[in-house]
């Protein structure tokens, strides 16, 4: 008799990190729906990538909302008026959130997601969200997703009907370097991966936001090269 697979939806940008999550999630036996969105962001190509990683991946469906965060601006990321912020060095990322957070972002990501969840009698979401090597998101802090969680649970004829829905969030606490390890251990392909803010049109990264620079260290401290940089630091 064939197993059936329990059903799992995973955030996918295209990026090291979402890519990493949704390799973890196909390893933990899964059957995966990828979601992707366009919000309005300043470059369409990550989408691109997270379109060929899921066909890799051969997840179940991937689906991309549209959405228009940009029309709102405040962020670096959505607005073109607003230049990415540029540094040579990690060590010269500051402690303040930068201009490349999204207002409301992964809350506005993770509902969508908690709706097909719920549409797919699914009742895990997959989140590669991480606290420790990024740029001082509020809404990748552990806290944030245990709020979120049972928000979740307290919001869906799903859960309430007993089928406890759960945000799995394995990077959280990782480092850059960490992930990319479990990444590589599970066979993911990182040359596909996009994480730059401010790539060019054929993706190649600008080396140095605050994205670039977090994900070569990752590498170097893996004692590697990054598969997808154009050019080595």
């Amino acid at each position: 008799m064939t197993e059936v697979k329990r059903k799992a939806v995973v955030l996918l940008s295209g990026g090291l990190d979402s890519t990493t999550c949704l390799a973890i999630c196909q390893a933990e036996g899964f059957e995966t729906y990828a979601i992707s969105f366009r919000y309005g962001q300043r470059h369409a190509v990550e989408l691109e990538r997270a379109t060929e990683i899921a066909q890799s991946a051969n997840v179940a469906r991937h689906t991309i909302i549209s959405l228009d965060l940009g029309g709102m601006g405040g962020s670096a990321l959505t607005d073109r008026k607003l230049a990415v912020p540029k540094h040579d060095t990690v060590e010269e990322l500051g402690q303040e959130i930068p201009l490349t957070y999204v207002p409301a972002r992964n809350t506005v990501f993770l509902s969508h997601a908690l709706a097909w969840a719920e549409v797919l009698g699914a009742n895990d979401i997959y989140v590669g969200v991480n606290a420790l090597d990024y740029s001082g998101y509020p809404d990748c802090r552990p806290e944030y997703i245990r709020a979120f969680e049972v928000m979740a649970n307290l919001a869906t004829k799903s859960a309430v009907g007993g089928n406890r829905l759960v945000v799995h969030t394995p990077l959280i606490l990782w480092s850059k370097a960490e992930i990319i390890r479990k990444g590589l251990e599970l066979g993911v392909d990182y040359s596909r991966t996009v994480s730059c803010y401010d790539p060019d049109e054929q993706g190649r990264p600008c080396l140095h936001c605050d994205s670039c620079l977090l994900r070569q260290r990752g590498f170097q401290q893996n004692g590697l090269a990054d598969p997808a940089a154009s050019v080595s630091l």
